[in-house]
């Protein structure tokens, strides 16, 4: 193979579950060139990898997109496509991109007419989390699947930005409260309970982050005005690298299924997740699903009666009230833990 083209097009926790698959390329199939068909939003976190040709997809442009598309795709024909999205639009996408393999979803994970748009499958897995599940499109081509091994580009300005905004001798906690759909968020007053007890038990700086959006913003607004301690509001202040920085250099996150959860997985720092409106063993932060509050098994029969066993694999229970099955204390405890863990580690490492 000497042209592979990926087509990923959001979201941002999925799209850094594609980077592994990227540097497992480089070293599988080396001097092959790489094409990645990306969001723009998403593009803004992985698009200096280095050795990658990125195609931006407006994804608001309408059909204006797919004519974009077609035009950069006149005169090329790619060995291979890895075709790593389901939705119409994207399987849409696909048809725009000649490739004599397309590699897709097995049936059971196929939609919205994906069956159409692709000529090799990856091989079933009935309970399997969305990084392993992307690693495996390596394996049509006869190649291994890719291991968890993440790089995201961040330039020393980005790491200013997040020194910046870190305390050098408390731990950080960053709490990124947001995600794209509501009902998997946690109530503003609960993130101010557990930002207290962070603040008043370890002493721990408090960062609050999230995206422009007015939302977000609010939302951010919302857990600082319950706070009887003081948080670090940044909401809307930093670009998607600045916080990619900021959260390789802190302690611990706490977020809901939200892309900042993958990218902290990503640089290698603990996340306490909140789960109850999706499975974490499916969409999860991959490398903290210890220290994930998971409600979802009561979210899931409470809501629609069915238990995770009975449930399709990635059902989701985003239902009002879901999320308020997390507790402050679920919270608290798992915190608590991880405190622990900390001190018990810097006491064997020799580290105060």
């Amino acid at each position: 193979m000497k042209s592979i083209c990926i087509l990923r097009l959001s979201a941002i926790g999925d799209v850094t579950h594609v980077i592994p698959v990227v540097l497992s390329l480089q070293e599988q199939v080396p001097g092959a060139e790489i094409t990645w068909v990306i969001g723009k939003i998403e593009a803004n976190l992985v698009r200096d990898l280095p050795g990658v040709e990125f195609i931006i997809f407006d994804k608001k442009a309408g059909r204006r997109g797919y004519s974009d598309l077609r035009k950069k795709m006149q005169g090329r024909k790619f060995d291979a496509l890895l075709h790593m999205q389901v939705a119409f639009r994207a399987n849409l996408a696909a048809a725009c991109i000649p490739a004599s393999v397309k590699v897709g979803y097995d049936k059971a994970r196929s939609k919205d007419l994906h069956s159409f748009f692709i000529n090799r499958r990856i091989k079933p897995a009935p309970r399997q989390h969305v990084r392993d599940c992307l690693a495996s499109f390596l394996e049509p081509l006869g190649l291994s699947p890719a291991p968890p091994r993440w790089q995201i580009p961040l330039s020393e300005e980005d790491h200013r930005f997040a020194q910046a905004q870190l305390a050098t001798e408390q731990r950080n906690l960053v709490i990124s409260p947001c995600a794209s759909h509501t009902l998997r968020n946690w109530p503003a007053e609960c993130y101010a309970q557990l930002a207290d007890h962070a603040i008043r038990e370890h002493g721990m700086k408090v960062i609050l982050v999230g995206s422009p959006a007015p939302f977000e913003a609010e939302y951010c607004a919302a857990i600082e005005a319950a706070m009887t301690g003081k948080a670090h509001n940044i909401c809307g202040k930093d670009t998607l690298k600045q916080l990619a920085a900021l959260i390789s250099r802190a302690d611990l996150v706490v977020a809901p299924d939200t892309g900042p959860a993958h990218i902290a997985s990503a640089v290698g720092t603990d996340v306490l997740g909140l789960f109850a409106a999706s499975n974490p063993y499916r969409s999860g932060p991959y490398n903290s699903l210890e220290w994930c509050v998971n409600r979802y098994p009561e979210a899931l029969e409470k809501f629609t009666g069915k238990t995770v066993e009975q449930a399709r694999w990635g059902a989701k229970a985003e239902f009002e009230g879901a999320m308020e099955l997390v507790t402050v204390e679920d919270t608290i405890a798992v915190l608590n833990r991880w405190i622990e863990a900390q001190r018990v580690a810097e006491t064997e490492h020799g580290v105060r």
